[in-house]
C-alpha cells in the first residue's frame, strides 16, 4: 500500500507539469487558428517510397487535398483546422523543382488568409505527420496526398497492379 503512494505522487506531479501552459498567444476567435503565412512558400516535389512523386512544402511536409472542399472554398473548419493547417502565403507561392508553375495558384479564404492551390485543389499539411515526408494523413477524413500531377495519389505503389504482361 505504501509503495503505491510515491508512485501515485510521481504520476500526479507529472500530469500537473504537463497540464501547465506558458503560451502567451491567445487563441483565435472561434477556437481555430491559421498558421502564420510564409512569404512565397515553395511547393516542391519529393519522392515517396510508397506513393511516388508527391507535393511537399518548403520544410518537406507532405501536402494534402480535401475532397469536401468546394472550388476554392475550404470546407475545413473548427477542429479540422487544428489537425489540417492550410498552406498559406503572404505573397505569391513559388514552384520548386518538378512543380508545374502553371498549376500553382492561391485562393482567398473567409478568415482573410491566402491559401495555396495546385491544379485547383486547396493544399493542407497534417499535424499527425511527425517528420518531413511522412504520409500518415493519406485517406484520413477525406484528405489525400497530392501527386506531382495535382491529383490524389491513389493506392500505395506496393499495392498497385502491374500492367505488364511479362512476369519476372
Amino acid at each position: 500500500m505504501f509503495r503505491m503512494i510515491p508512485l501515485a505522487l510521481v504520476a500526479a506531479l507529472t500530469l500537473a507539469a504537463c497540464a501547465s501552459s506558458s503560451s502567451t498567444t491567445p487563441p483565435a476567435a472561434g477556437g481555430t487558428s491559421t498558421p502564420p503565412a510564409s512569404s512565397g512558400s515553395t511547393v516542391q516535389v519529393a519522392n515517396s517510397p510508397q506513393y511516388g512523386s508527391i507535393l511537399v512544402d518548403a520544410q518537406g511536409n507532405t501536402l494534402y487535398l480535401f475532397d469536401q472542399d468546394t472550388g476554392k472554398t475550404s470546407a475545413c473548419t473548427g477542429a479540422c483546422v487544428t489537425n489540417w493547417p492550410a498552406l498559406t502565403v503572404s505573397g505569391s507561392p513559388t514552384a520548386g523543382t518538378g512543380v508545374d508553375a502553371s498549376l500553382l495558384g492561391t485562393a482567398k479564404q473567409a478568415d482573410g488568409s491566402t491559401q495555396v492551390t495546385y491544379k485547383g485543389h486547396l493544399l493542407y499539411t497534417f499535424t499527425g505527420d511527425s517528420t518531413p515526408g511522412a504520409t500518415s494523413g493519406e485517406g484520413v477524413e477525406a484528405f489525400f496526398i497530392v501527386s506531382s500531377m495535382g491529383d490524389k495519389v491513389g493506392a500505395p505503389m506496393a499495392t498497385r497492379s502491374s500492367s505488364s504482361a511479362y512476369h519476372y
